[in-house]
Order: C-alpha cells, then structure tokens, then sequence
C-alpha cells in the first residue's frame, strides 16, 4: 500500500515544481521547500497565495493553517509508534495524510511501523524528486498566467480533497470554507481568503475534536 501512495502521490510533486517556479519562486527555492516544508497541502496554499498577488506573510500565515493537522498527527503517531531518538525528528518530518493514513489502517504494531515508514519515506523521496523535475518544466513556462495557475492550484486542491469527502461532515466544512472564500476575495486583499478558509477548517477541528472528547467514556462526567 506505502509503495502505491508514494508512486500516486509522487506525480503531485511535478505539478507543485511547475506552478512553484511559475509563480515566481526559483529553482533552488522550490526545492528548499518541498524539503523543509514537505506537506503538499500547505506548500500549494503557499504558491496559490503568491500567484494571486498576495503578500509573503499572508502565503507563510496560509500553509500554516493548513499545515495544523500535521501536529494532530505527531500526537497520535506519537503514542501508537513511539519513535525514540533520531527515528522521533525523522518522523516529525514525514509525517503527513498519507504515512498517517497507512499507519492507522494496520493491527499489527509490526505492520504500523512499516507502513508508516515505507510511506512516509517513500513519498518524501519521491515527492522531492518529482519537484526537481517539476521545477525544471517550470522554467519553460515564461507567461503563467496564460495558463491560469489559479485555476492550477485549486484544480490540484480538489484532486487531494475529493477522496475524503465520504461522509456528511466533509461535505459540510468543503462547502462553508468554500463559501467563506467566495465571500472573503472580493472583500480583502490577494491571500487573506485562503487564511480565513484555514483558521475556519482549524476552529471546525478544534471543535469536532471536543465535541468527540465529551462524548467518550473518558471525556465523560464521572
């Protein structure tokens, strides 16, 4: 399963390097980022807002809010794996949907592992060398918005969210994020949309998580 996420998942990285080099960020930047940042749902948060004209800091305040979740993730992965010494910053660094998702879909602790890891280090390779060569292609690109790297970036976007949208409570926060946005363009300046969809995404979890917490026998009144 780790190997088939990395090969799909690898293929978003060369569309991430075109539109990064596309909207103006250069080579060697592109690739700093695929290999610092490496959460896919942040980095095009990051080069959407600078492609519609937005300030730096709003772009650096987006892939924030949506890179959020990832510390969720650390928590959990944390207590079902237990990574110790250099294993525990080298899962901080790959942890992201797909090694979380393989991880927590195993029984077997053995099997927990080795999915996290396959994953996880099978598409943090992958995805950064598929952003070497994204960038490279990006170079031939001298007029972006010819091509609408807008519509790009939020094509790319649908692509990573519709697999998740099985149940009403997805649905529900697509579609008043989505209306936030549509509200929030004309009405604020280039890259503070997609800022107000993610803090409205991250209240939506904080929320859901407490709603959970009350609900279980240990959140429970004693």
């Amino acid at each position: 399963m780790g190997l088939s996420i990395t090969l799909a998942v690898s293929l978003f990285g060369i569309s991430f390097g075109a539109l990064a080099v596309a909207s103006g960020l250069s080579f060697w930047q592109t690739v700093a980022l695929s290999a610092l940042m490496f959460t896919g749902g942040s980095q095009f948060a990051f080069i959407g807002v600078l492609a519609s004209g937005g300030a730096p800091a709003a772009a650096v305040a987006g892939a924030t809010l949506v890179g959020v979740r990832n510390s969720v993730y650390a928590v959990q992965l944390k207590a079902l794996l237990n990574p110790r010494g250099w294993k525990k910053y080298t899962a901080a660094q790959v942890t992201i949907d797909e090694s979380m998702a393989v991880a927590t879909a195993q029984e077997a602790p053995a099997e927990q592992h080795r999915g996290f890891w396959v994953t996880g280090i099978g598409v943090y390779i992958g995805w950064n060398l598929a952003t070497i060569f994204g960038a490279l292609l990006g170079d031939y690109i001298t007029e972006p918005e010819a091509l609408g790297l807008d519509g790009a970036v939020v094509a790319v976007f649908l692509a990573l969210l519709w697999p998740r949208l099985r149940s009403r409570e997805p649905w529900a926060l697509a579609v008043l994020v989505a209306l936030v946005t549509v509200l929030a363009v004309p009405a604020v300046p280039p890259g503070i949309p997609i800022v107000l969809a993610a803090a409205v995404a991250v209240g939506w979890g904080v929320i859901s998580q407490g709603r959970e917490r009350s609900r279980s026998p240990e959140g429970g009144a004693v």
